[in-house]
């Protein structure tokens, strides 16, 4: 009869053979941090060789992201309780910082007593330049869609900037205009100049002509010394109108003559000033539909309307929330540290699908900032979500459900096809990128009905 298998019956080299064997790095240490083994990975990943590291303190080494406030090892150690693949950055010995995934563990002599801590981690940096090849097809600036409608305007994007006509955005509050200007300036010859906006519509007129044109001293009571407006202040650069359509009629005209003559008088000036700014204007109106009301002058409208482009709202464009949704998860774990959020649930996503949005990406921006502040799970639930979007949840009721997971199916398999695509054709690299197991992968395959692309052999 065999005898059953038993980890005594390895040899005593064995256990450090396959050590060094593994692509994880791997290290250990005592109760005083001190290291007191490093494997080869370990030593390729951080480029600190073993005899430097050997007798060091860890924390000397391994320079993590967590390692002062929020030490994965310390805690393990203090409490016991493992941690199982937390994102972090460490510094390696060159400067440059490194994405990884980290575990921890209790090391244990023969006995069962606590002698150190383990620590294995692993090179995320091929996954974390995949995922950015795959962002890069499908965002410009901070703007992210793979929808037609973003993608054509995507595509026209460049010809627009180059130009140095006016430009007119229209598009819902909270659409993201802004950001688009920002786009067009930092693809433009001015993008060494300044950026500078304003918002028309909050602003009383002898405050907006003010902010616009500035002051001279003893223009009025207080101007005790010159102002620069705006004008002034984007000089050689690109100027953002936000909210174009609220200016009244008085300041229209004083707006269109700066437009033509390309010249500007300051509150309380006897002359005019040159100015070479680019004009990009932005609106939740219809332009054309003011003119039509004889609320906004037919004259500086043809002379801003150069070129128009027109946002479509987020209920428009439902394939690009699960991208969003990604980048403000990994934007809101950037910038709180002690949370780590890896997604959200599938009911969550059933929500976030459905919703209308009439706040737009602003108001989804702000709903994962919420969950953010709520949730303490890895995954956002419903239940973390803003309360009006659990109402809306409620109210729709199960009957929605089948479009619902249509809609999040799609995305599903959009993304799976888009990470076998960069990763050219190789499943286990797609998985990572996805991050989930390759079973996973597989399965979500077969219950999508995709068709895999064959997998490109290459060393």
């Amino acid at each position: 009869m065999d005898q059953p298998f038993s980890k005594d019956m390895l040899p005593p080299e064995s256990t450090e053979i396959i050590l060094e064997s593994i692509s994880d790095g791997v290290f250990t240490v005592d109760h005083g941090w001190r290291i007191t083994s490093f494997n080869r990975a370990a030593e390729e990943i951080t480029g600190i060789p073993r005899e430097e590291a050997l007798g060091r303190r860890c924390c000397e080494v391994f320079r993590a992201s967590t390692c002062e406030e929020e030490c994965a090892l310390r805690h393990t150690l203090d409490s016991g309780e493992p941690i199982i693949n937390k994102s972090v950055y460490i510094v390696d010995a060159a400067g440059e910082r490194i994405p990884i995934s980290l575990s921890t563990a209790l090391l244990k002599d023969e006995r069962g007593n606590v002698v150190g801590g383990v620590e294995t981690f692993r090179d995320l940096s091929l996954v974390e330049e995949l995922r950015r090849e795959i962002e890069h097809r499908y965002d410009l600036g901070d703007m992210v869609s793979r929808s037609a409608a973003m993608e054509k305007l995507f595509q026209m994007l460049p010809q627009v900037a180059a130009s140095e006509v006016p430009v007119v955005i229209e598009g819902e509050t909270g659409t993201g205009k802004e950001l688009l200007a920002r786009a067009i300036h930092d693809l433009s010859g001015r993008h060494k100049g300044p950026f500078l906006g304003i918002n028309c519509g909050a602003l009383p007129d002898t405050l907006l002509e003010s902010e616009l044109f500035g002051y001279q001293a003893g223009a009025f009571t207080g101007a005790d010394k010159d102002k620069p407006g705006r004008f002034a202040l984007a000089e050689k650069g690109s100027l953002f109108l936000d909210e174009i359509g609220d200016i009244s009629p008085a300041m229209q005209v004083r707006l269109l003559r700066v437009l033509q003559e390309k010249q500007y008088e300051p509150l309380g000036a006897t002359r005019a000033f040159h100015t070479d700014v680019r004009i990009i204007a932005a609106t939740n109106k219809s332009l054309g539909a003011l003119v039509q009301e004889g609320l906004f002058r037919q004259d500086l409208y043809y002379r801003i309307n150069v070129i128009r482009l027109e946002l479509p709202p987020l209920r428009e464009r439902r394939e690009d929330i699960p991208l969003l949704v990604d980048r403000f998860i990994r934007r809101n774990n950037h910038l709180r540290q002690n949370k780590t959020v890896e997604g959200v649930t599938a009911e969550a996503m059933r929500l976030l699908m459905s919703y209308d949005y009439p706040g737009n990406i602003r108001e989804l921006e702000n709903s994962i900032e919420h969950a953010f502040v709520l949730c303490d799970r890895p995954l956002i639930d419903v239940g973390c979500l803003p309360e009006a979007m659990q109402a809306f949840y409620r109210r729709s009721g199960a009957g929605t459900a089948p479009s619902l997971n249509n809609a999040v199916q799609e995305a599903e398999a959009r993304a799976i096809l888009d990470a076998l695509k960069a990763c050219d054709g190789n499943r286990q690299k797609a998985a990572d990128l996805l991050g989930m197991h390759k079973s996973t992968l597989f399965r979500k395959v077969r219950a999508l009905g995709l068709t895999l692309p064959p997998a490109t052999r290459r060393k």
